[in-house]
């Protein structure tokens, strides 16, 4: 159907010709932006209802006083079901701390939230396939694990910085909830989501569309193609002054993945938009010690090169 829609506006209702560097660019933005947002729409009213089940109330219980690896694992899980950005994971973040969380729990939960999209892995699904989809997901659930495992080993509590007050999320509470108002919340919680990543998405598939059709494929393979024994971390230095959800990085992880660029680093330069952007270390200043902070990112930048390299071996 959006196949259909976008070839008879390109082709059909424009004139263009197929091959044409701006009908391609044309025709895959006029494609994947009313894909993307059916399936955002779509899953995220359904997810919003499964949300709805996991107040940050229950998320501190289940996590408070758990064994290591177990809780660091529970945090990681929890993290892609709890779509926040990091702007608002913080809170969460601040408040499993006060709640009795260990830190490495914490971090676990903090690395896996944004890096972990939902969104993302349906989309990736929907688009690229369940095996991509996989290879995401384990992927950042390695990384989170194994970040959050470390720095609670490290014993960097002392490198938080003093902060007071609780949570200030506020999503709904432990009271048992109506399908009625689980059904209202998931709607008004779409909506919003939407609100807050429908430009994000556009403007992810208006740079993969330009790519898409501008880009030629042998610049690509010259500078990040799988000859270049620095490619993946390249992608991830091209990533890390950017800033957007899953949800937006997607349409360029597909532009470039079809002008040659390996899995590994396709999936590496889209971990470090989500969770090694430069904003984001901003925000997290605000709760961490500069030394804390580094710690946190250089784990995090390490997993992530290393499962780029390891994704381009095998695949």
């Amino acid at each position: 159907m959006f196949k259909w829609f976008a070839d008879g506006i390109t082709y059909k209702l424009l004139g263009f010709s197929p091959g044409e560097h701006f009908a391609e660019s044309l025709n895959f933005f006029l494609y994947d932006v009313p894909k993307i947002y059916f399936l955002l729409l779509t899953v995220m009213f359904f997810v919003a209802i499964i949300r709805s089940f996991l107040p940050p109330e229950r998320i501190r219980k289940i996590l408070e006083h758990k064994r290591e690896l177990v809780g660091n694992f529970l945090a990681a899980v929890l993290g892609v079901f709890t779509p926040f950005c990091t702007c608002s994971a913080v809170p969460l973040f601040i408040g499993m701390l006060e709640a009795g969380v260990p830190l490495g729990t914490t971090m676990s939960f903090l690395v896996s939230s944004p890096t972990i999209n939902e969104v993302a892995l349906i989309l990736l699904w929907g688009i690229f396939g369940w095996k991509v989809a996989l290879i995401y997901l384990l992927s950042g659930m390695t990384i989170a694990v194994v970040s959050g495992f470390i720095i609670g080993r490290l014993k960097m509590e002392k490198y938080l910085e003093n902060f007071a007050g609780k949570s200030t999320i506020q999503l709904f509470s432990e009271k048992k909830l109506a399908w009625e108002d689980r059904i209202r919340y998931a709607y008004e919680y779409t909506i919003d989501i939407f609100k807050a990543v429908w430009l994000y998405v556009m403007i992810g598939v208006g740079i993969g569309a330009f790519i898409h059709g501008y880009v030629p494929v042998e610049f690509v393979a010259k500078y990040a193609g799988a000859d270049n024994p620095f490619a993946v971390i390249i992608a991830i230095l091209i990533g890390i002054p950017l800033y957007a959800n899953g949800a937006g990085a997607i349409p360029v992880v597909q532009a470039i993945l079809e002008k040659g660029l390996p899995l590994g680093t396709s999936l590496a330069f889209m971990m470090a938009v989500t969770g090694l952007s430069l904003p984001e270390f901003l925000i997290l200043r605000t709760v961490m010690k500069l030394r804390l902070l580094c710690v946190f990112f250089g784990i995090v930048a390490f997993g992530i090169i290393t499962i780029g390299y390891l994704f381009n071996l095998v695949f």
